[in-house]
């Protein structure tokens, strides 16, 4: 099972050295393929005033150095084409943002790179017209066929869910859009962001925590290639998504659950 955690965004090296440390068990299990997670901008965040990360530079130097401590394999969000290449240098995986999963330089620019390109399903698009997104990194990597699971997972494409907008203010989970966009690549469900409340008005986005297992729970009865979660000692004081991050001392029961369910759906 991939596994894919961290904060939201990197915060002070204490902070991003402490959870990583947290997460050591789950890199250490050999039933997950761990990756840390943590942008280093969150370039679409609602208000011009909110933290939005120690930017390029001094986020891959961080990044590099939980790498070159834990061993993790890792995943960061790029926004810009021109960020492609020297993340790559870095990262496992590019994560491209769901609002911006239809922009074909992004997805090209990612493709172009040797990491496997994870492309968020935007809130607003069908699971069907995810295929669009997986064929352009397929067509920039030399595949000209059509979109598939194997396909996508031989050329390192995933797909991630992340819920879909149901009126303002508010996301809903259609797990039949899982099913879906498997038949075009690996899908991981990004159980945190799923129960994100985009902001309505306010300066910064709300959420509700207490439904992420109940949404874990499902997704893994239906059958993923993996889980995100945004995790944090204190959401409380995270700098970013605190609202739907899951503490994390409360994971490793979560992830527990998960696995039993899935032992027994496969």
């Amino acid at each position: 099972m991939i596994l894919i955690a961290g904060p939201c965004v990197l915060e002070s090296r204490d902070n991003v050295m402490r959870i990583a440390e947290s997460l050591l068990p789950y890199y250490e299990d050999c039933t997950k393929e761990f990756y840390f997670k943590a942008s280093f901008d969150k370039a679409n965040r609602t208000s011009v005033d909110s933290f939005r990360g120690p930017g390029l530079d001094e986020g891959l130097k961080l990044l590099s150095e939980v790498k070159e401590q834990f061993g993790y394999k890792l995943l960061t969000d790029i926004h810009e084409s021109y960020q492609a290449s020297p993340v790559a240098e870095v990262v496992d995986v590019l994560q491209i943002p769901a609002f911006l999963c239809r922009q074909t330089d992004l997805l090209v620019a990612a493709g172009k790179t040797s990491a496997i390109v994870n492309i968020k399903k935007g809130q607003f698009l069908a699971p069907t017209a995810m295929e669009h997104s997986v064929t352009k990194v397929l067509r920039t990597r030399g595949f000209e066929g059509k979109a598939s699971y194997e396909n996508a997972k031989k050329y390192g494409v995933w797909l991630t869910e992340r819920g879909s907008t149901f009126g303002y203010g508010n996301l809903i989970v259609d797990m039949r859009g899982i099913k879906i966009m498997r038949n075009f690549a690996p899908v991981i469900f990004d159980a945190t962001h799923s129960v994100q409340m985009p902001s309505t008005g306010s300066l910064t986005s709300g959420g509700d925590s207490s439904f992420v297992p109940y949404l874990s729970r499902a997704a893994a009865s239906v059958g993923v290639d993996g889980f995100f979660f945004e995790t944090h000692f204190d959401p409380s004081i995270a700098l970013s998504d605190g609202a739907n991050m899951i503490e994390l001392t409360k994971l490793q029961k979560l992830i527990e659950q998960i696995d039993a369910i899935r032992a027994i759906v496969e």
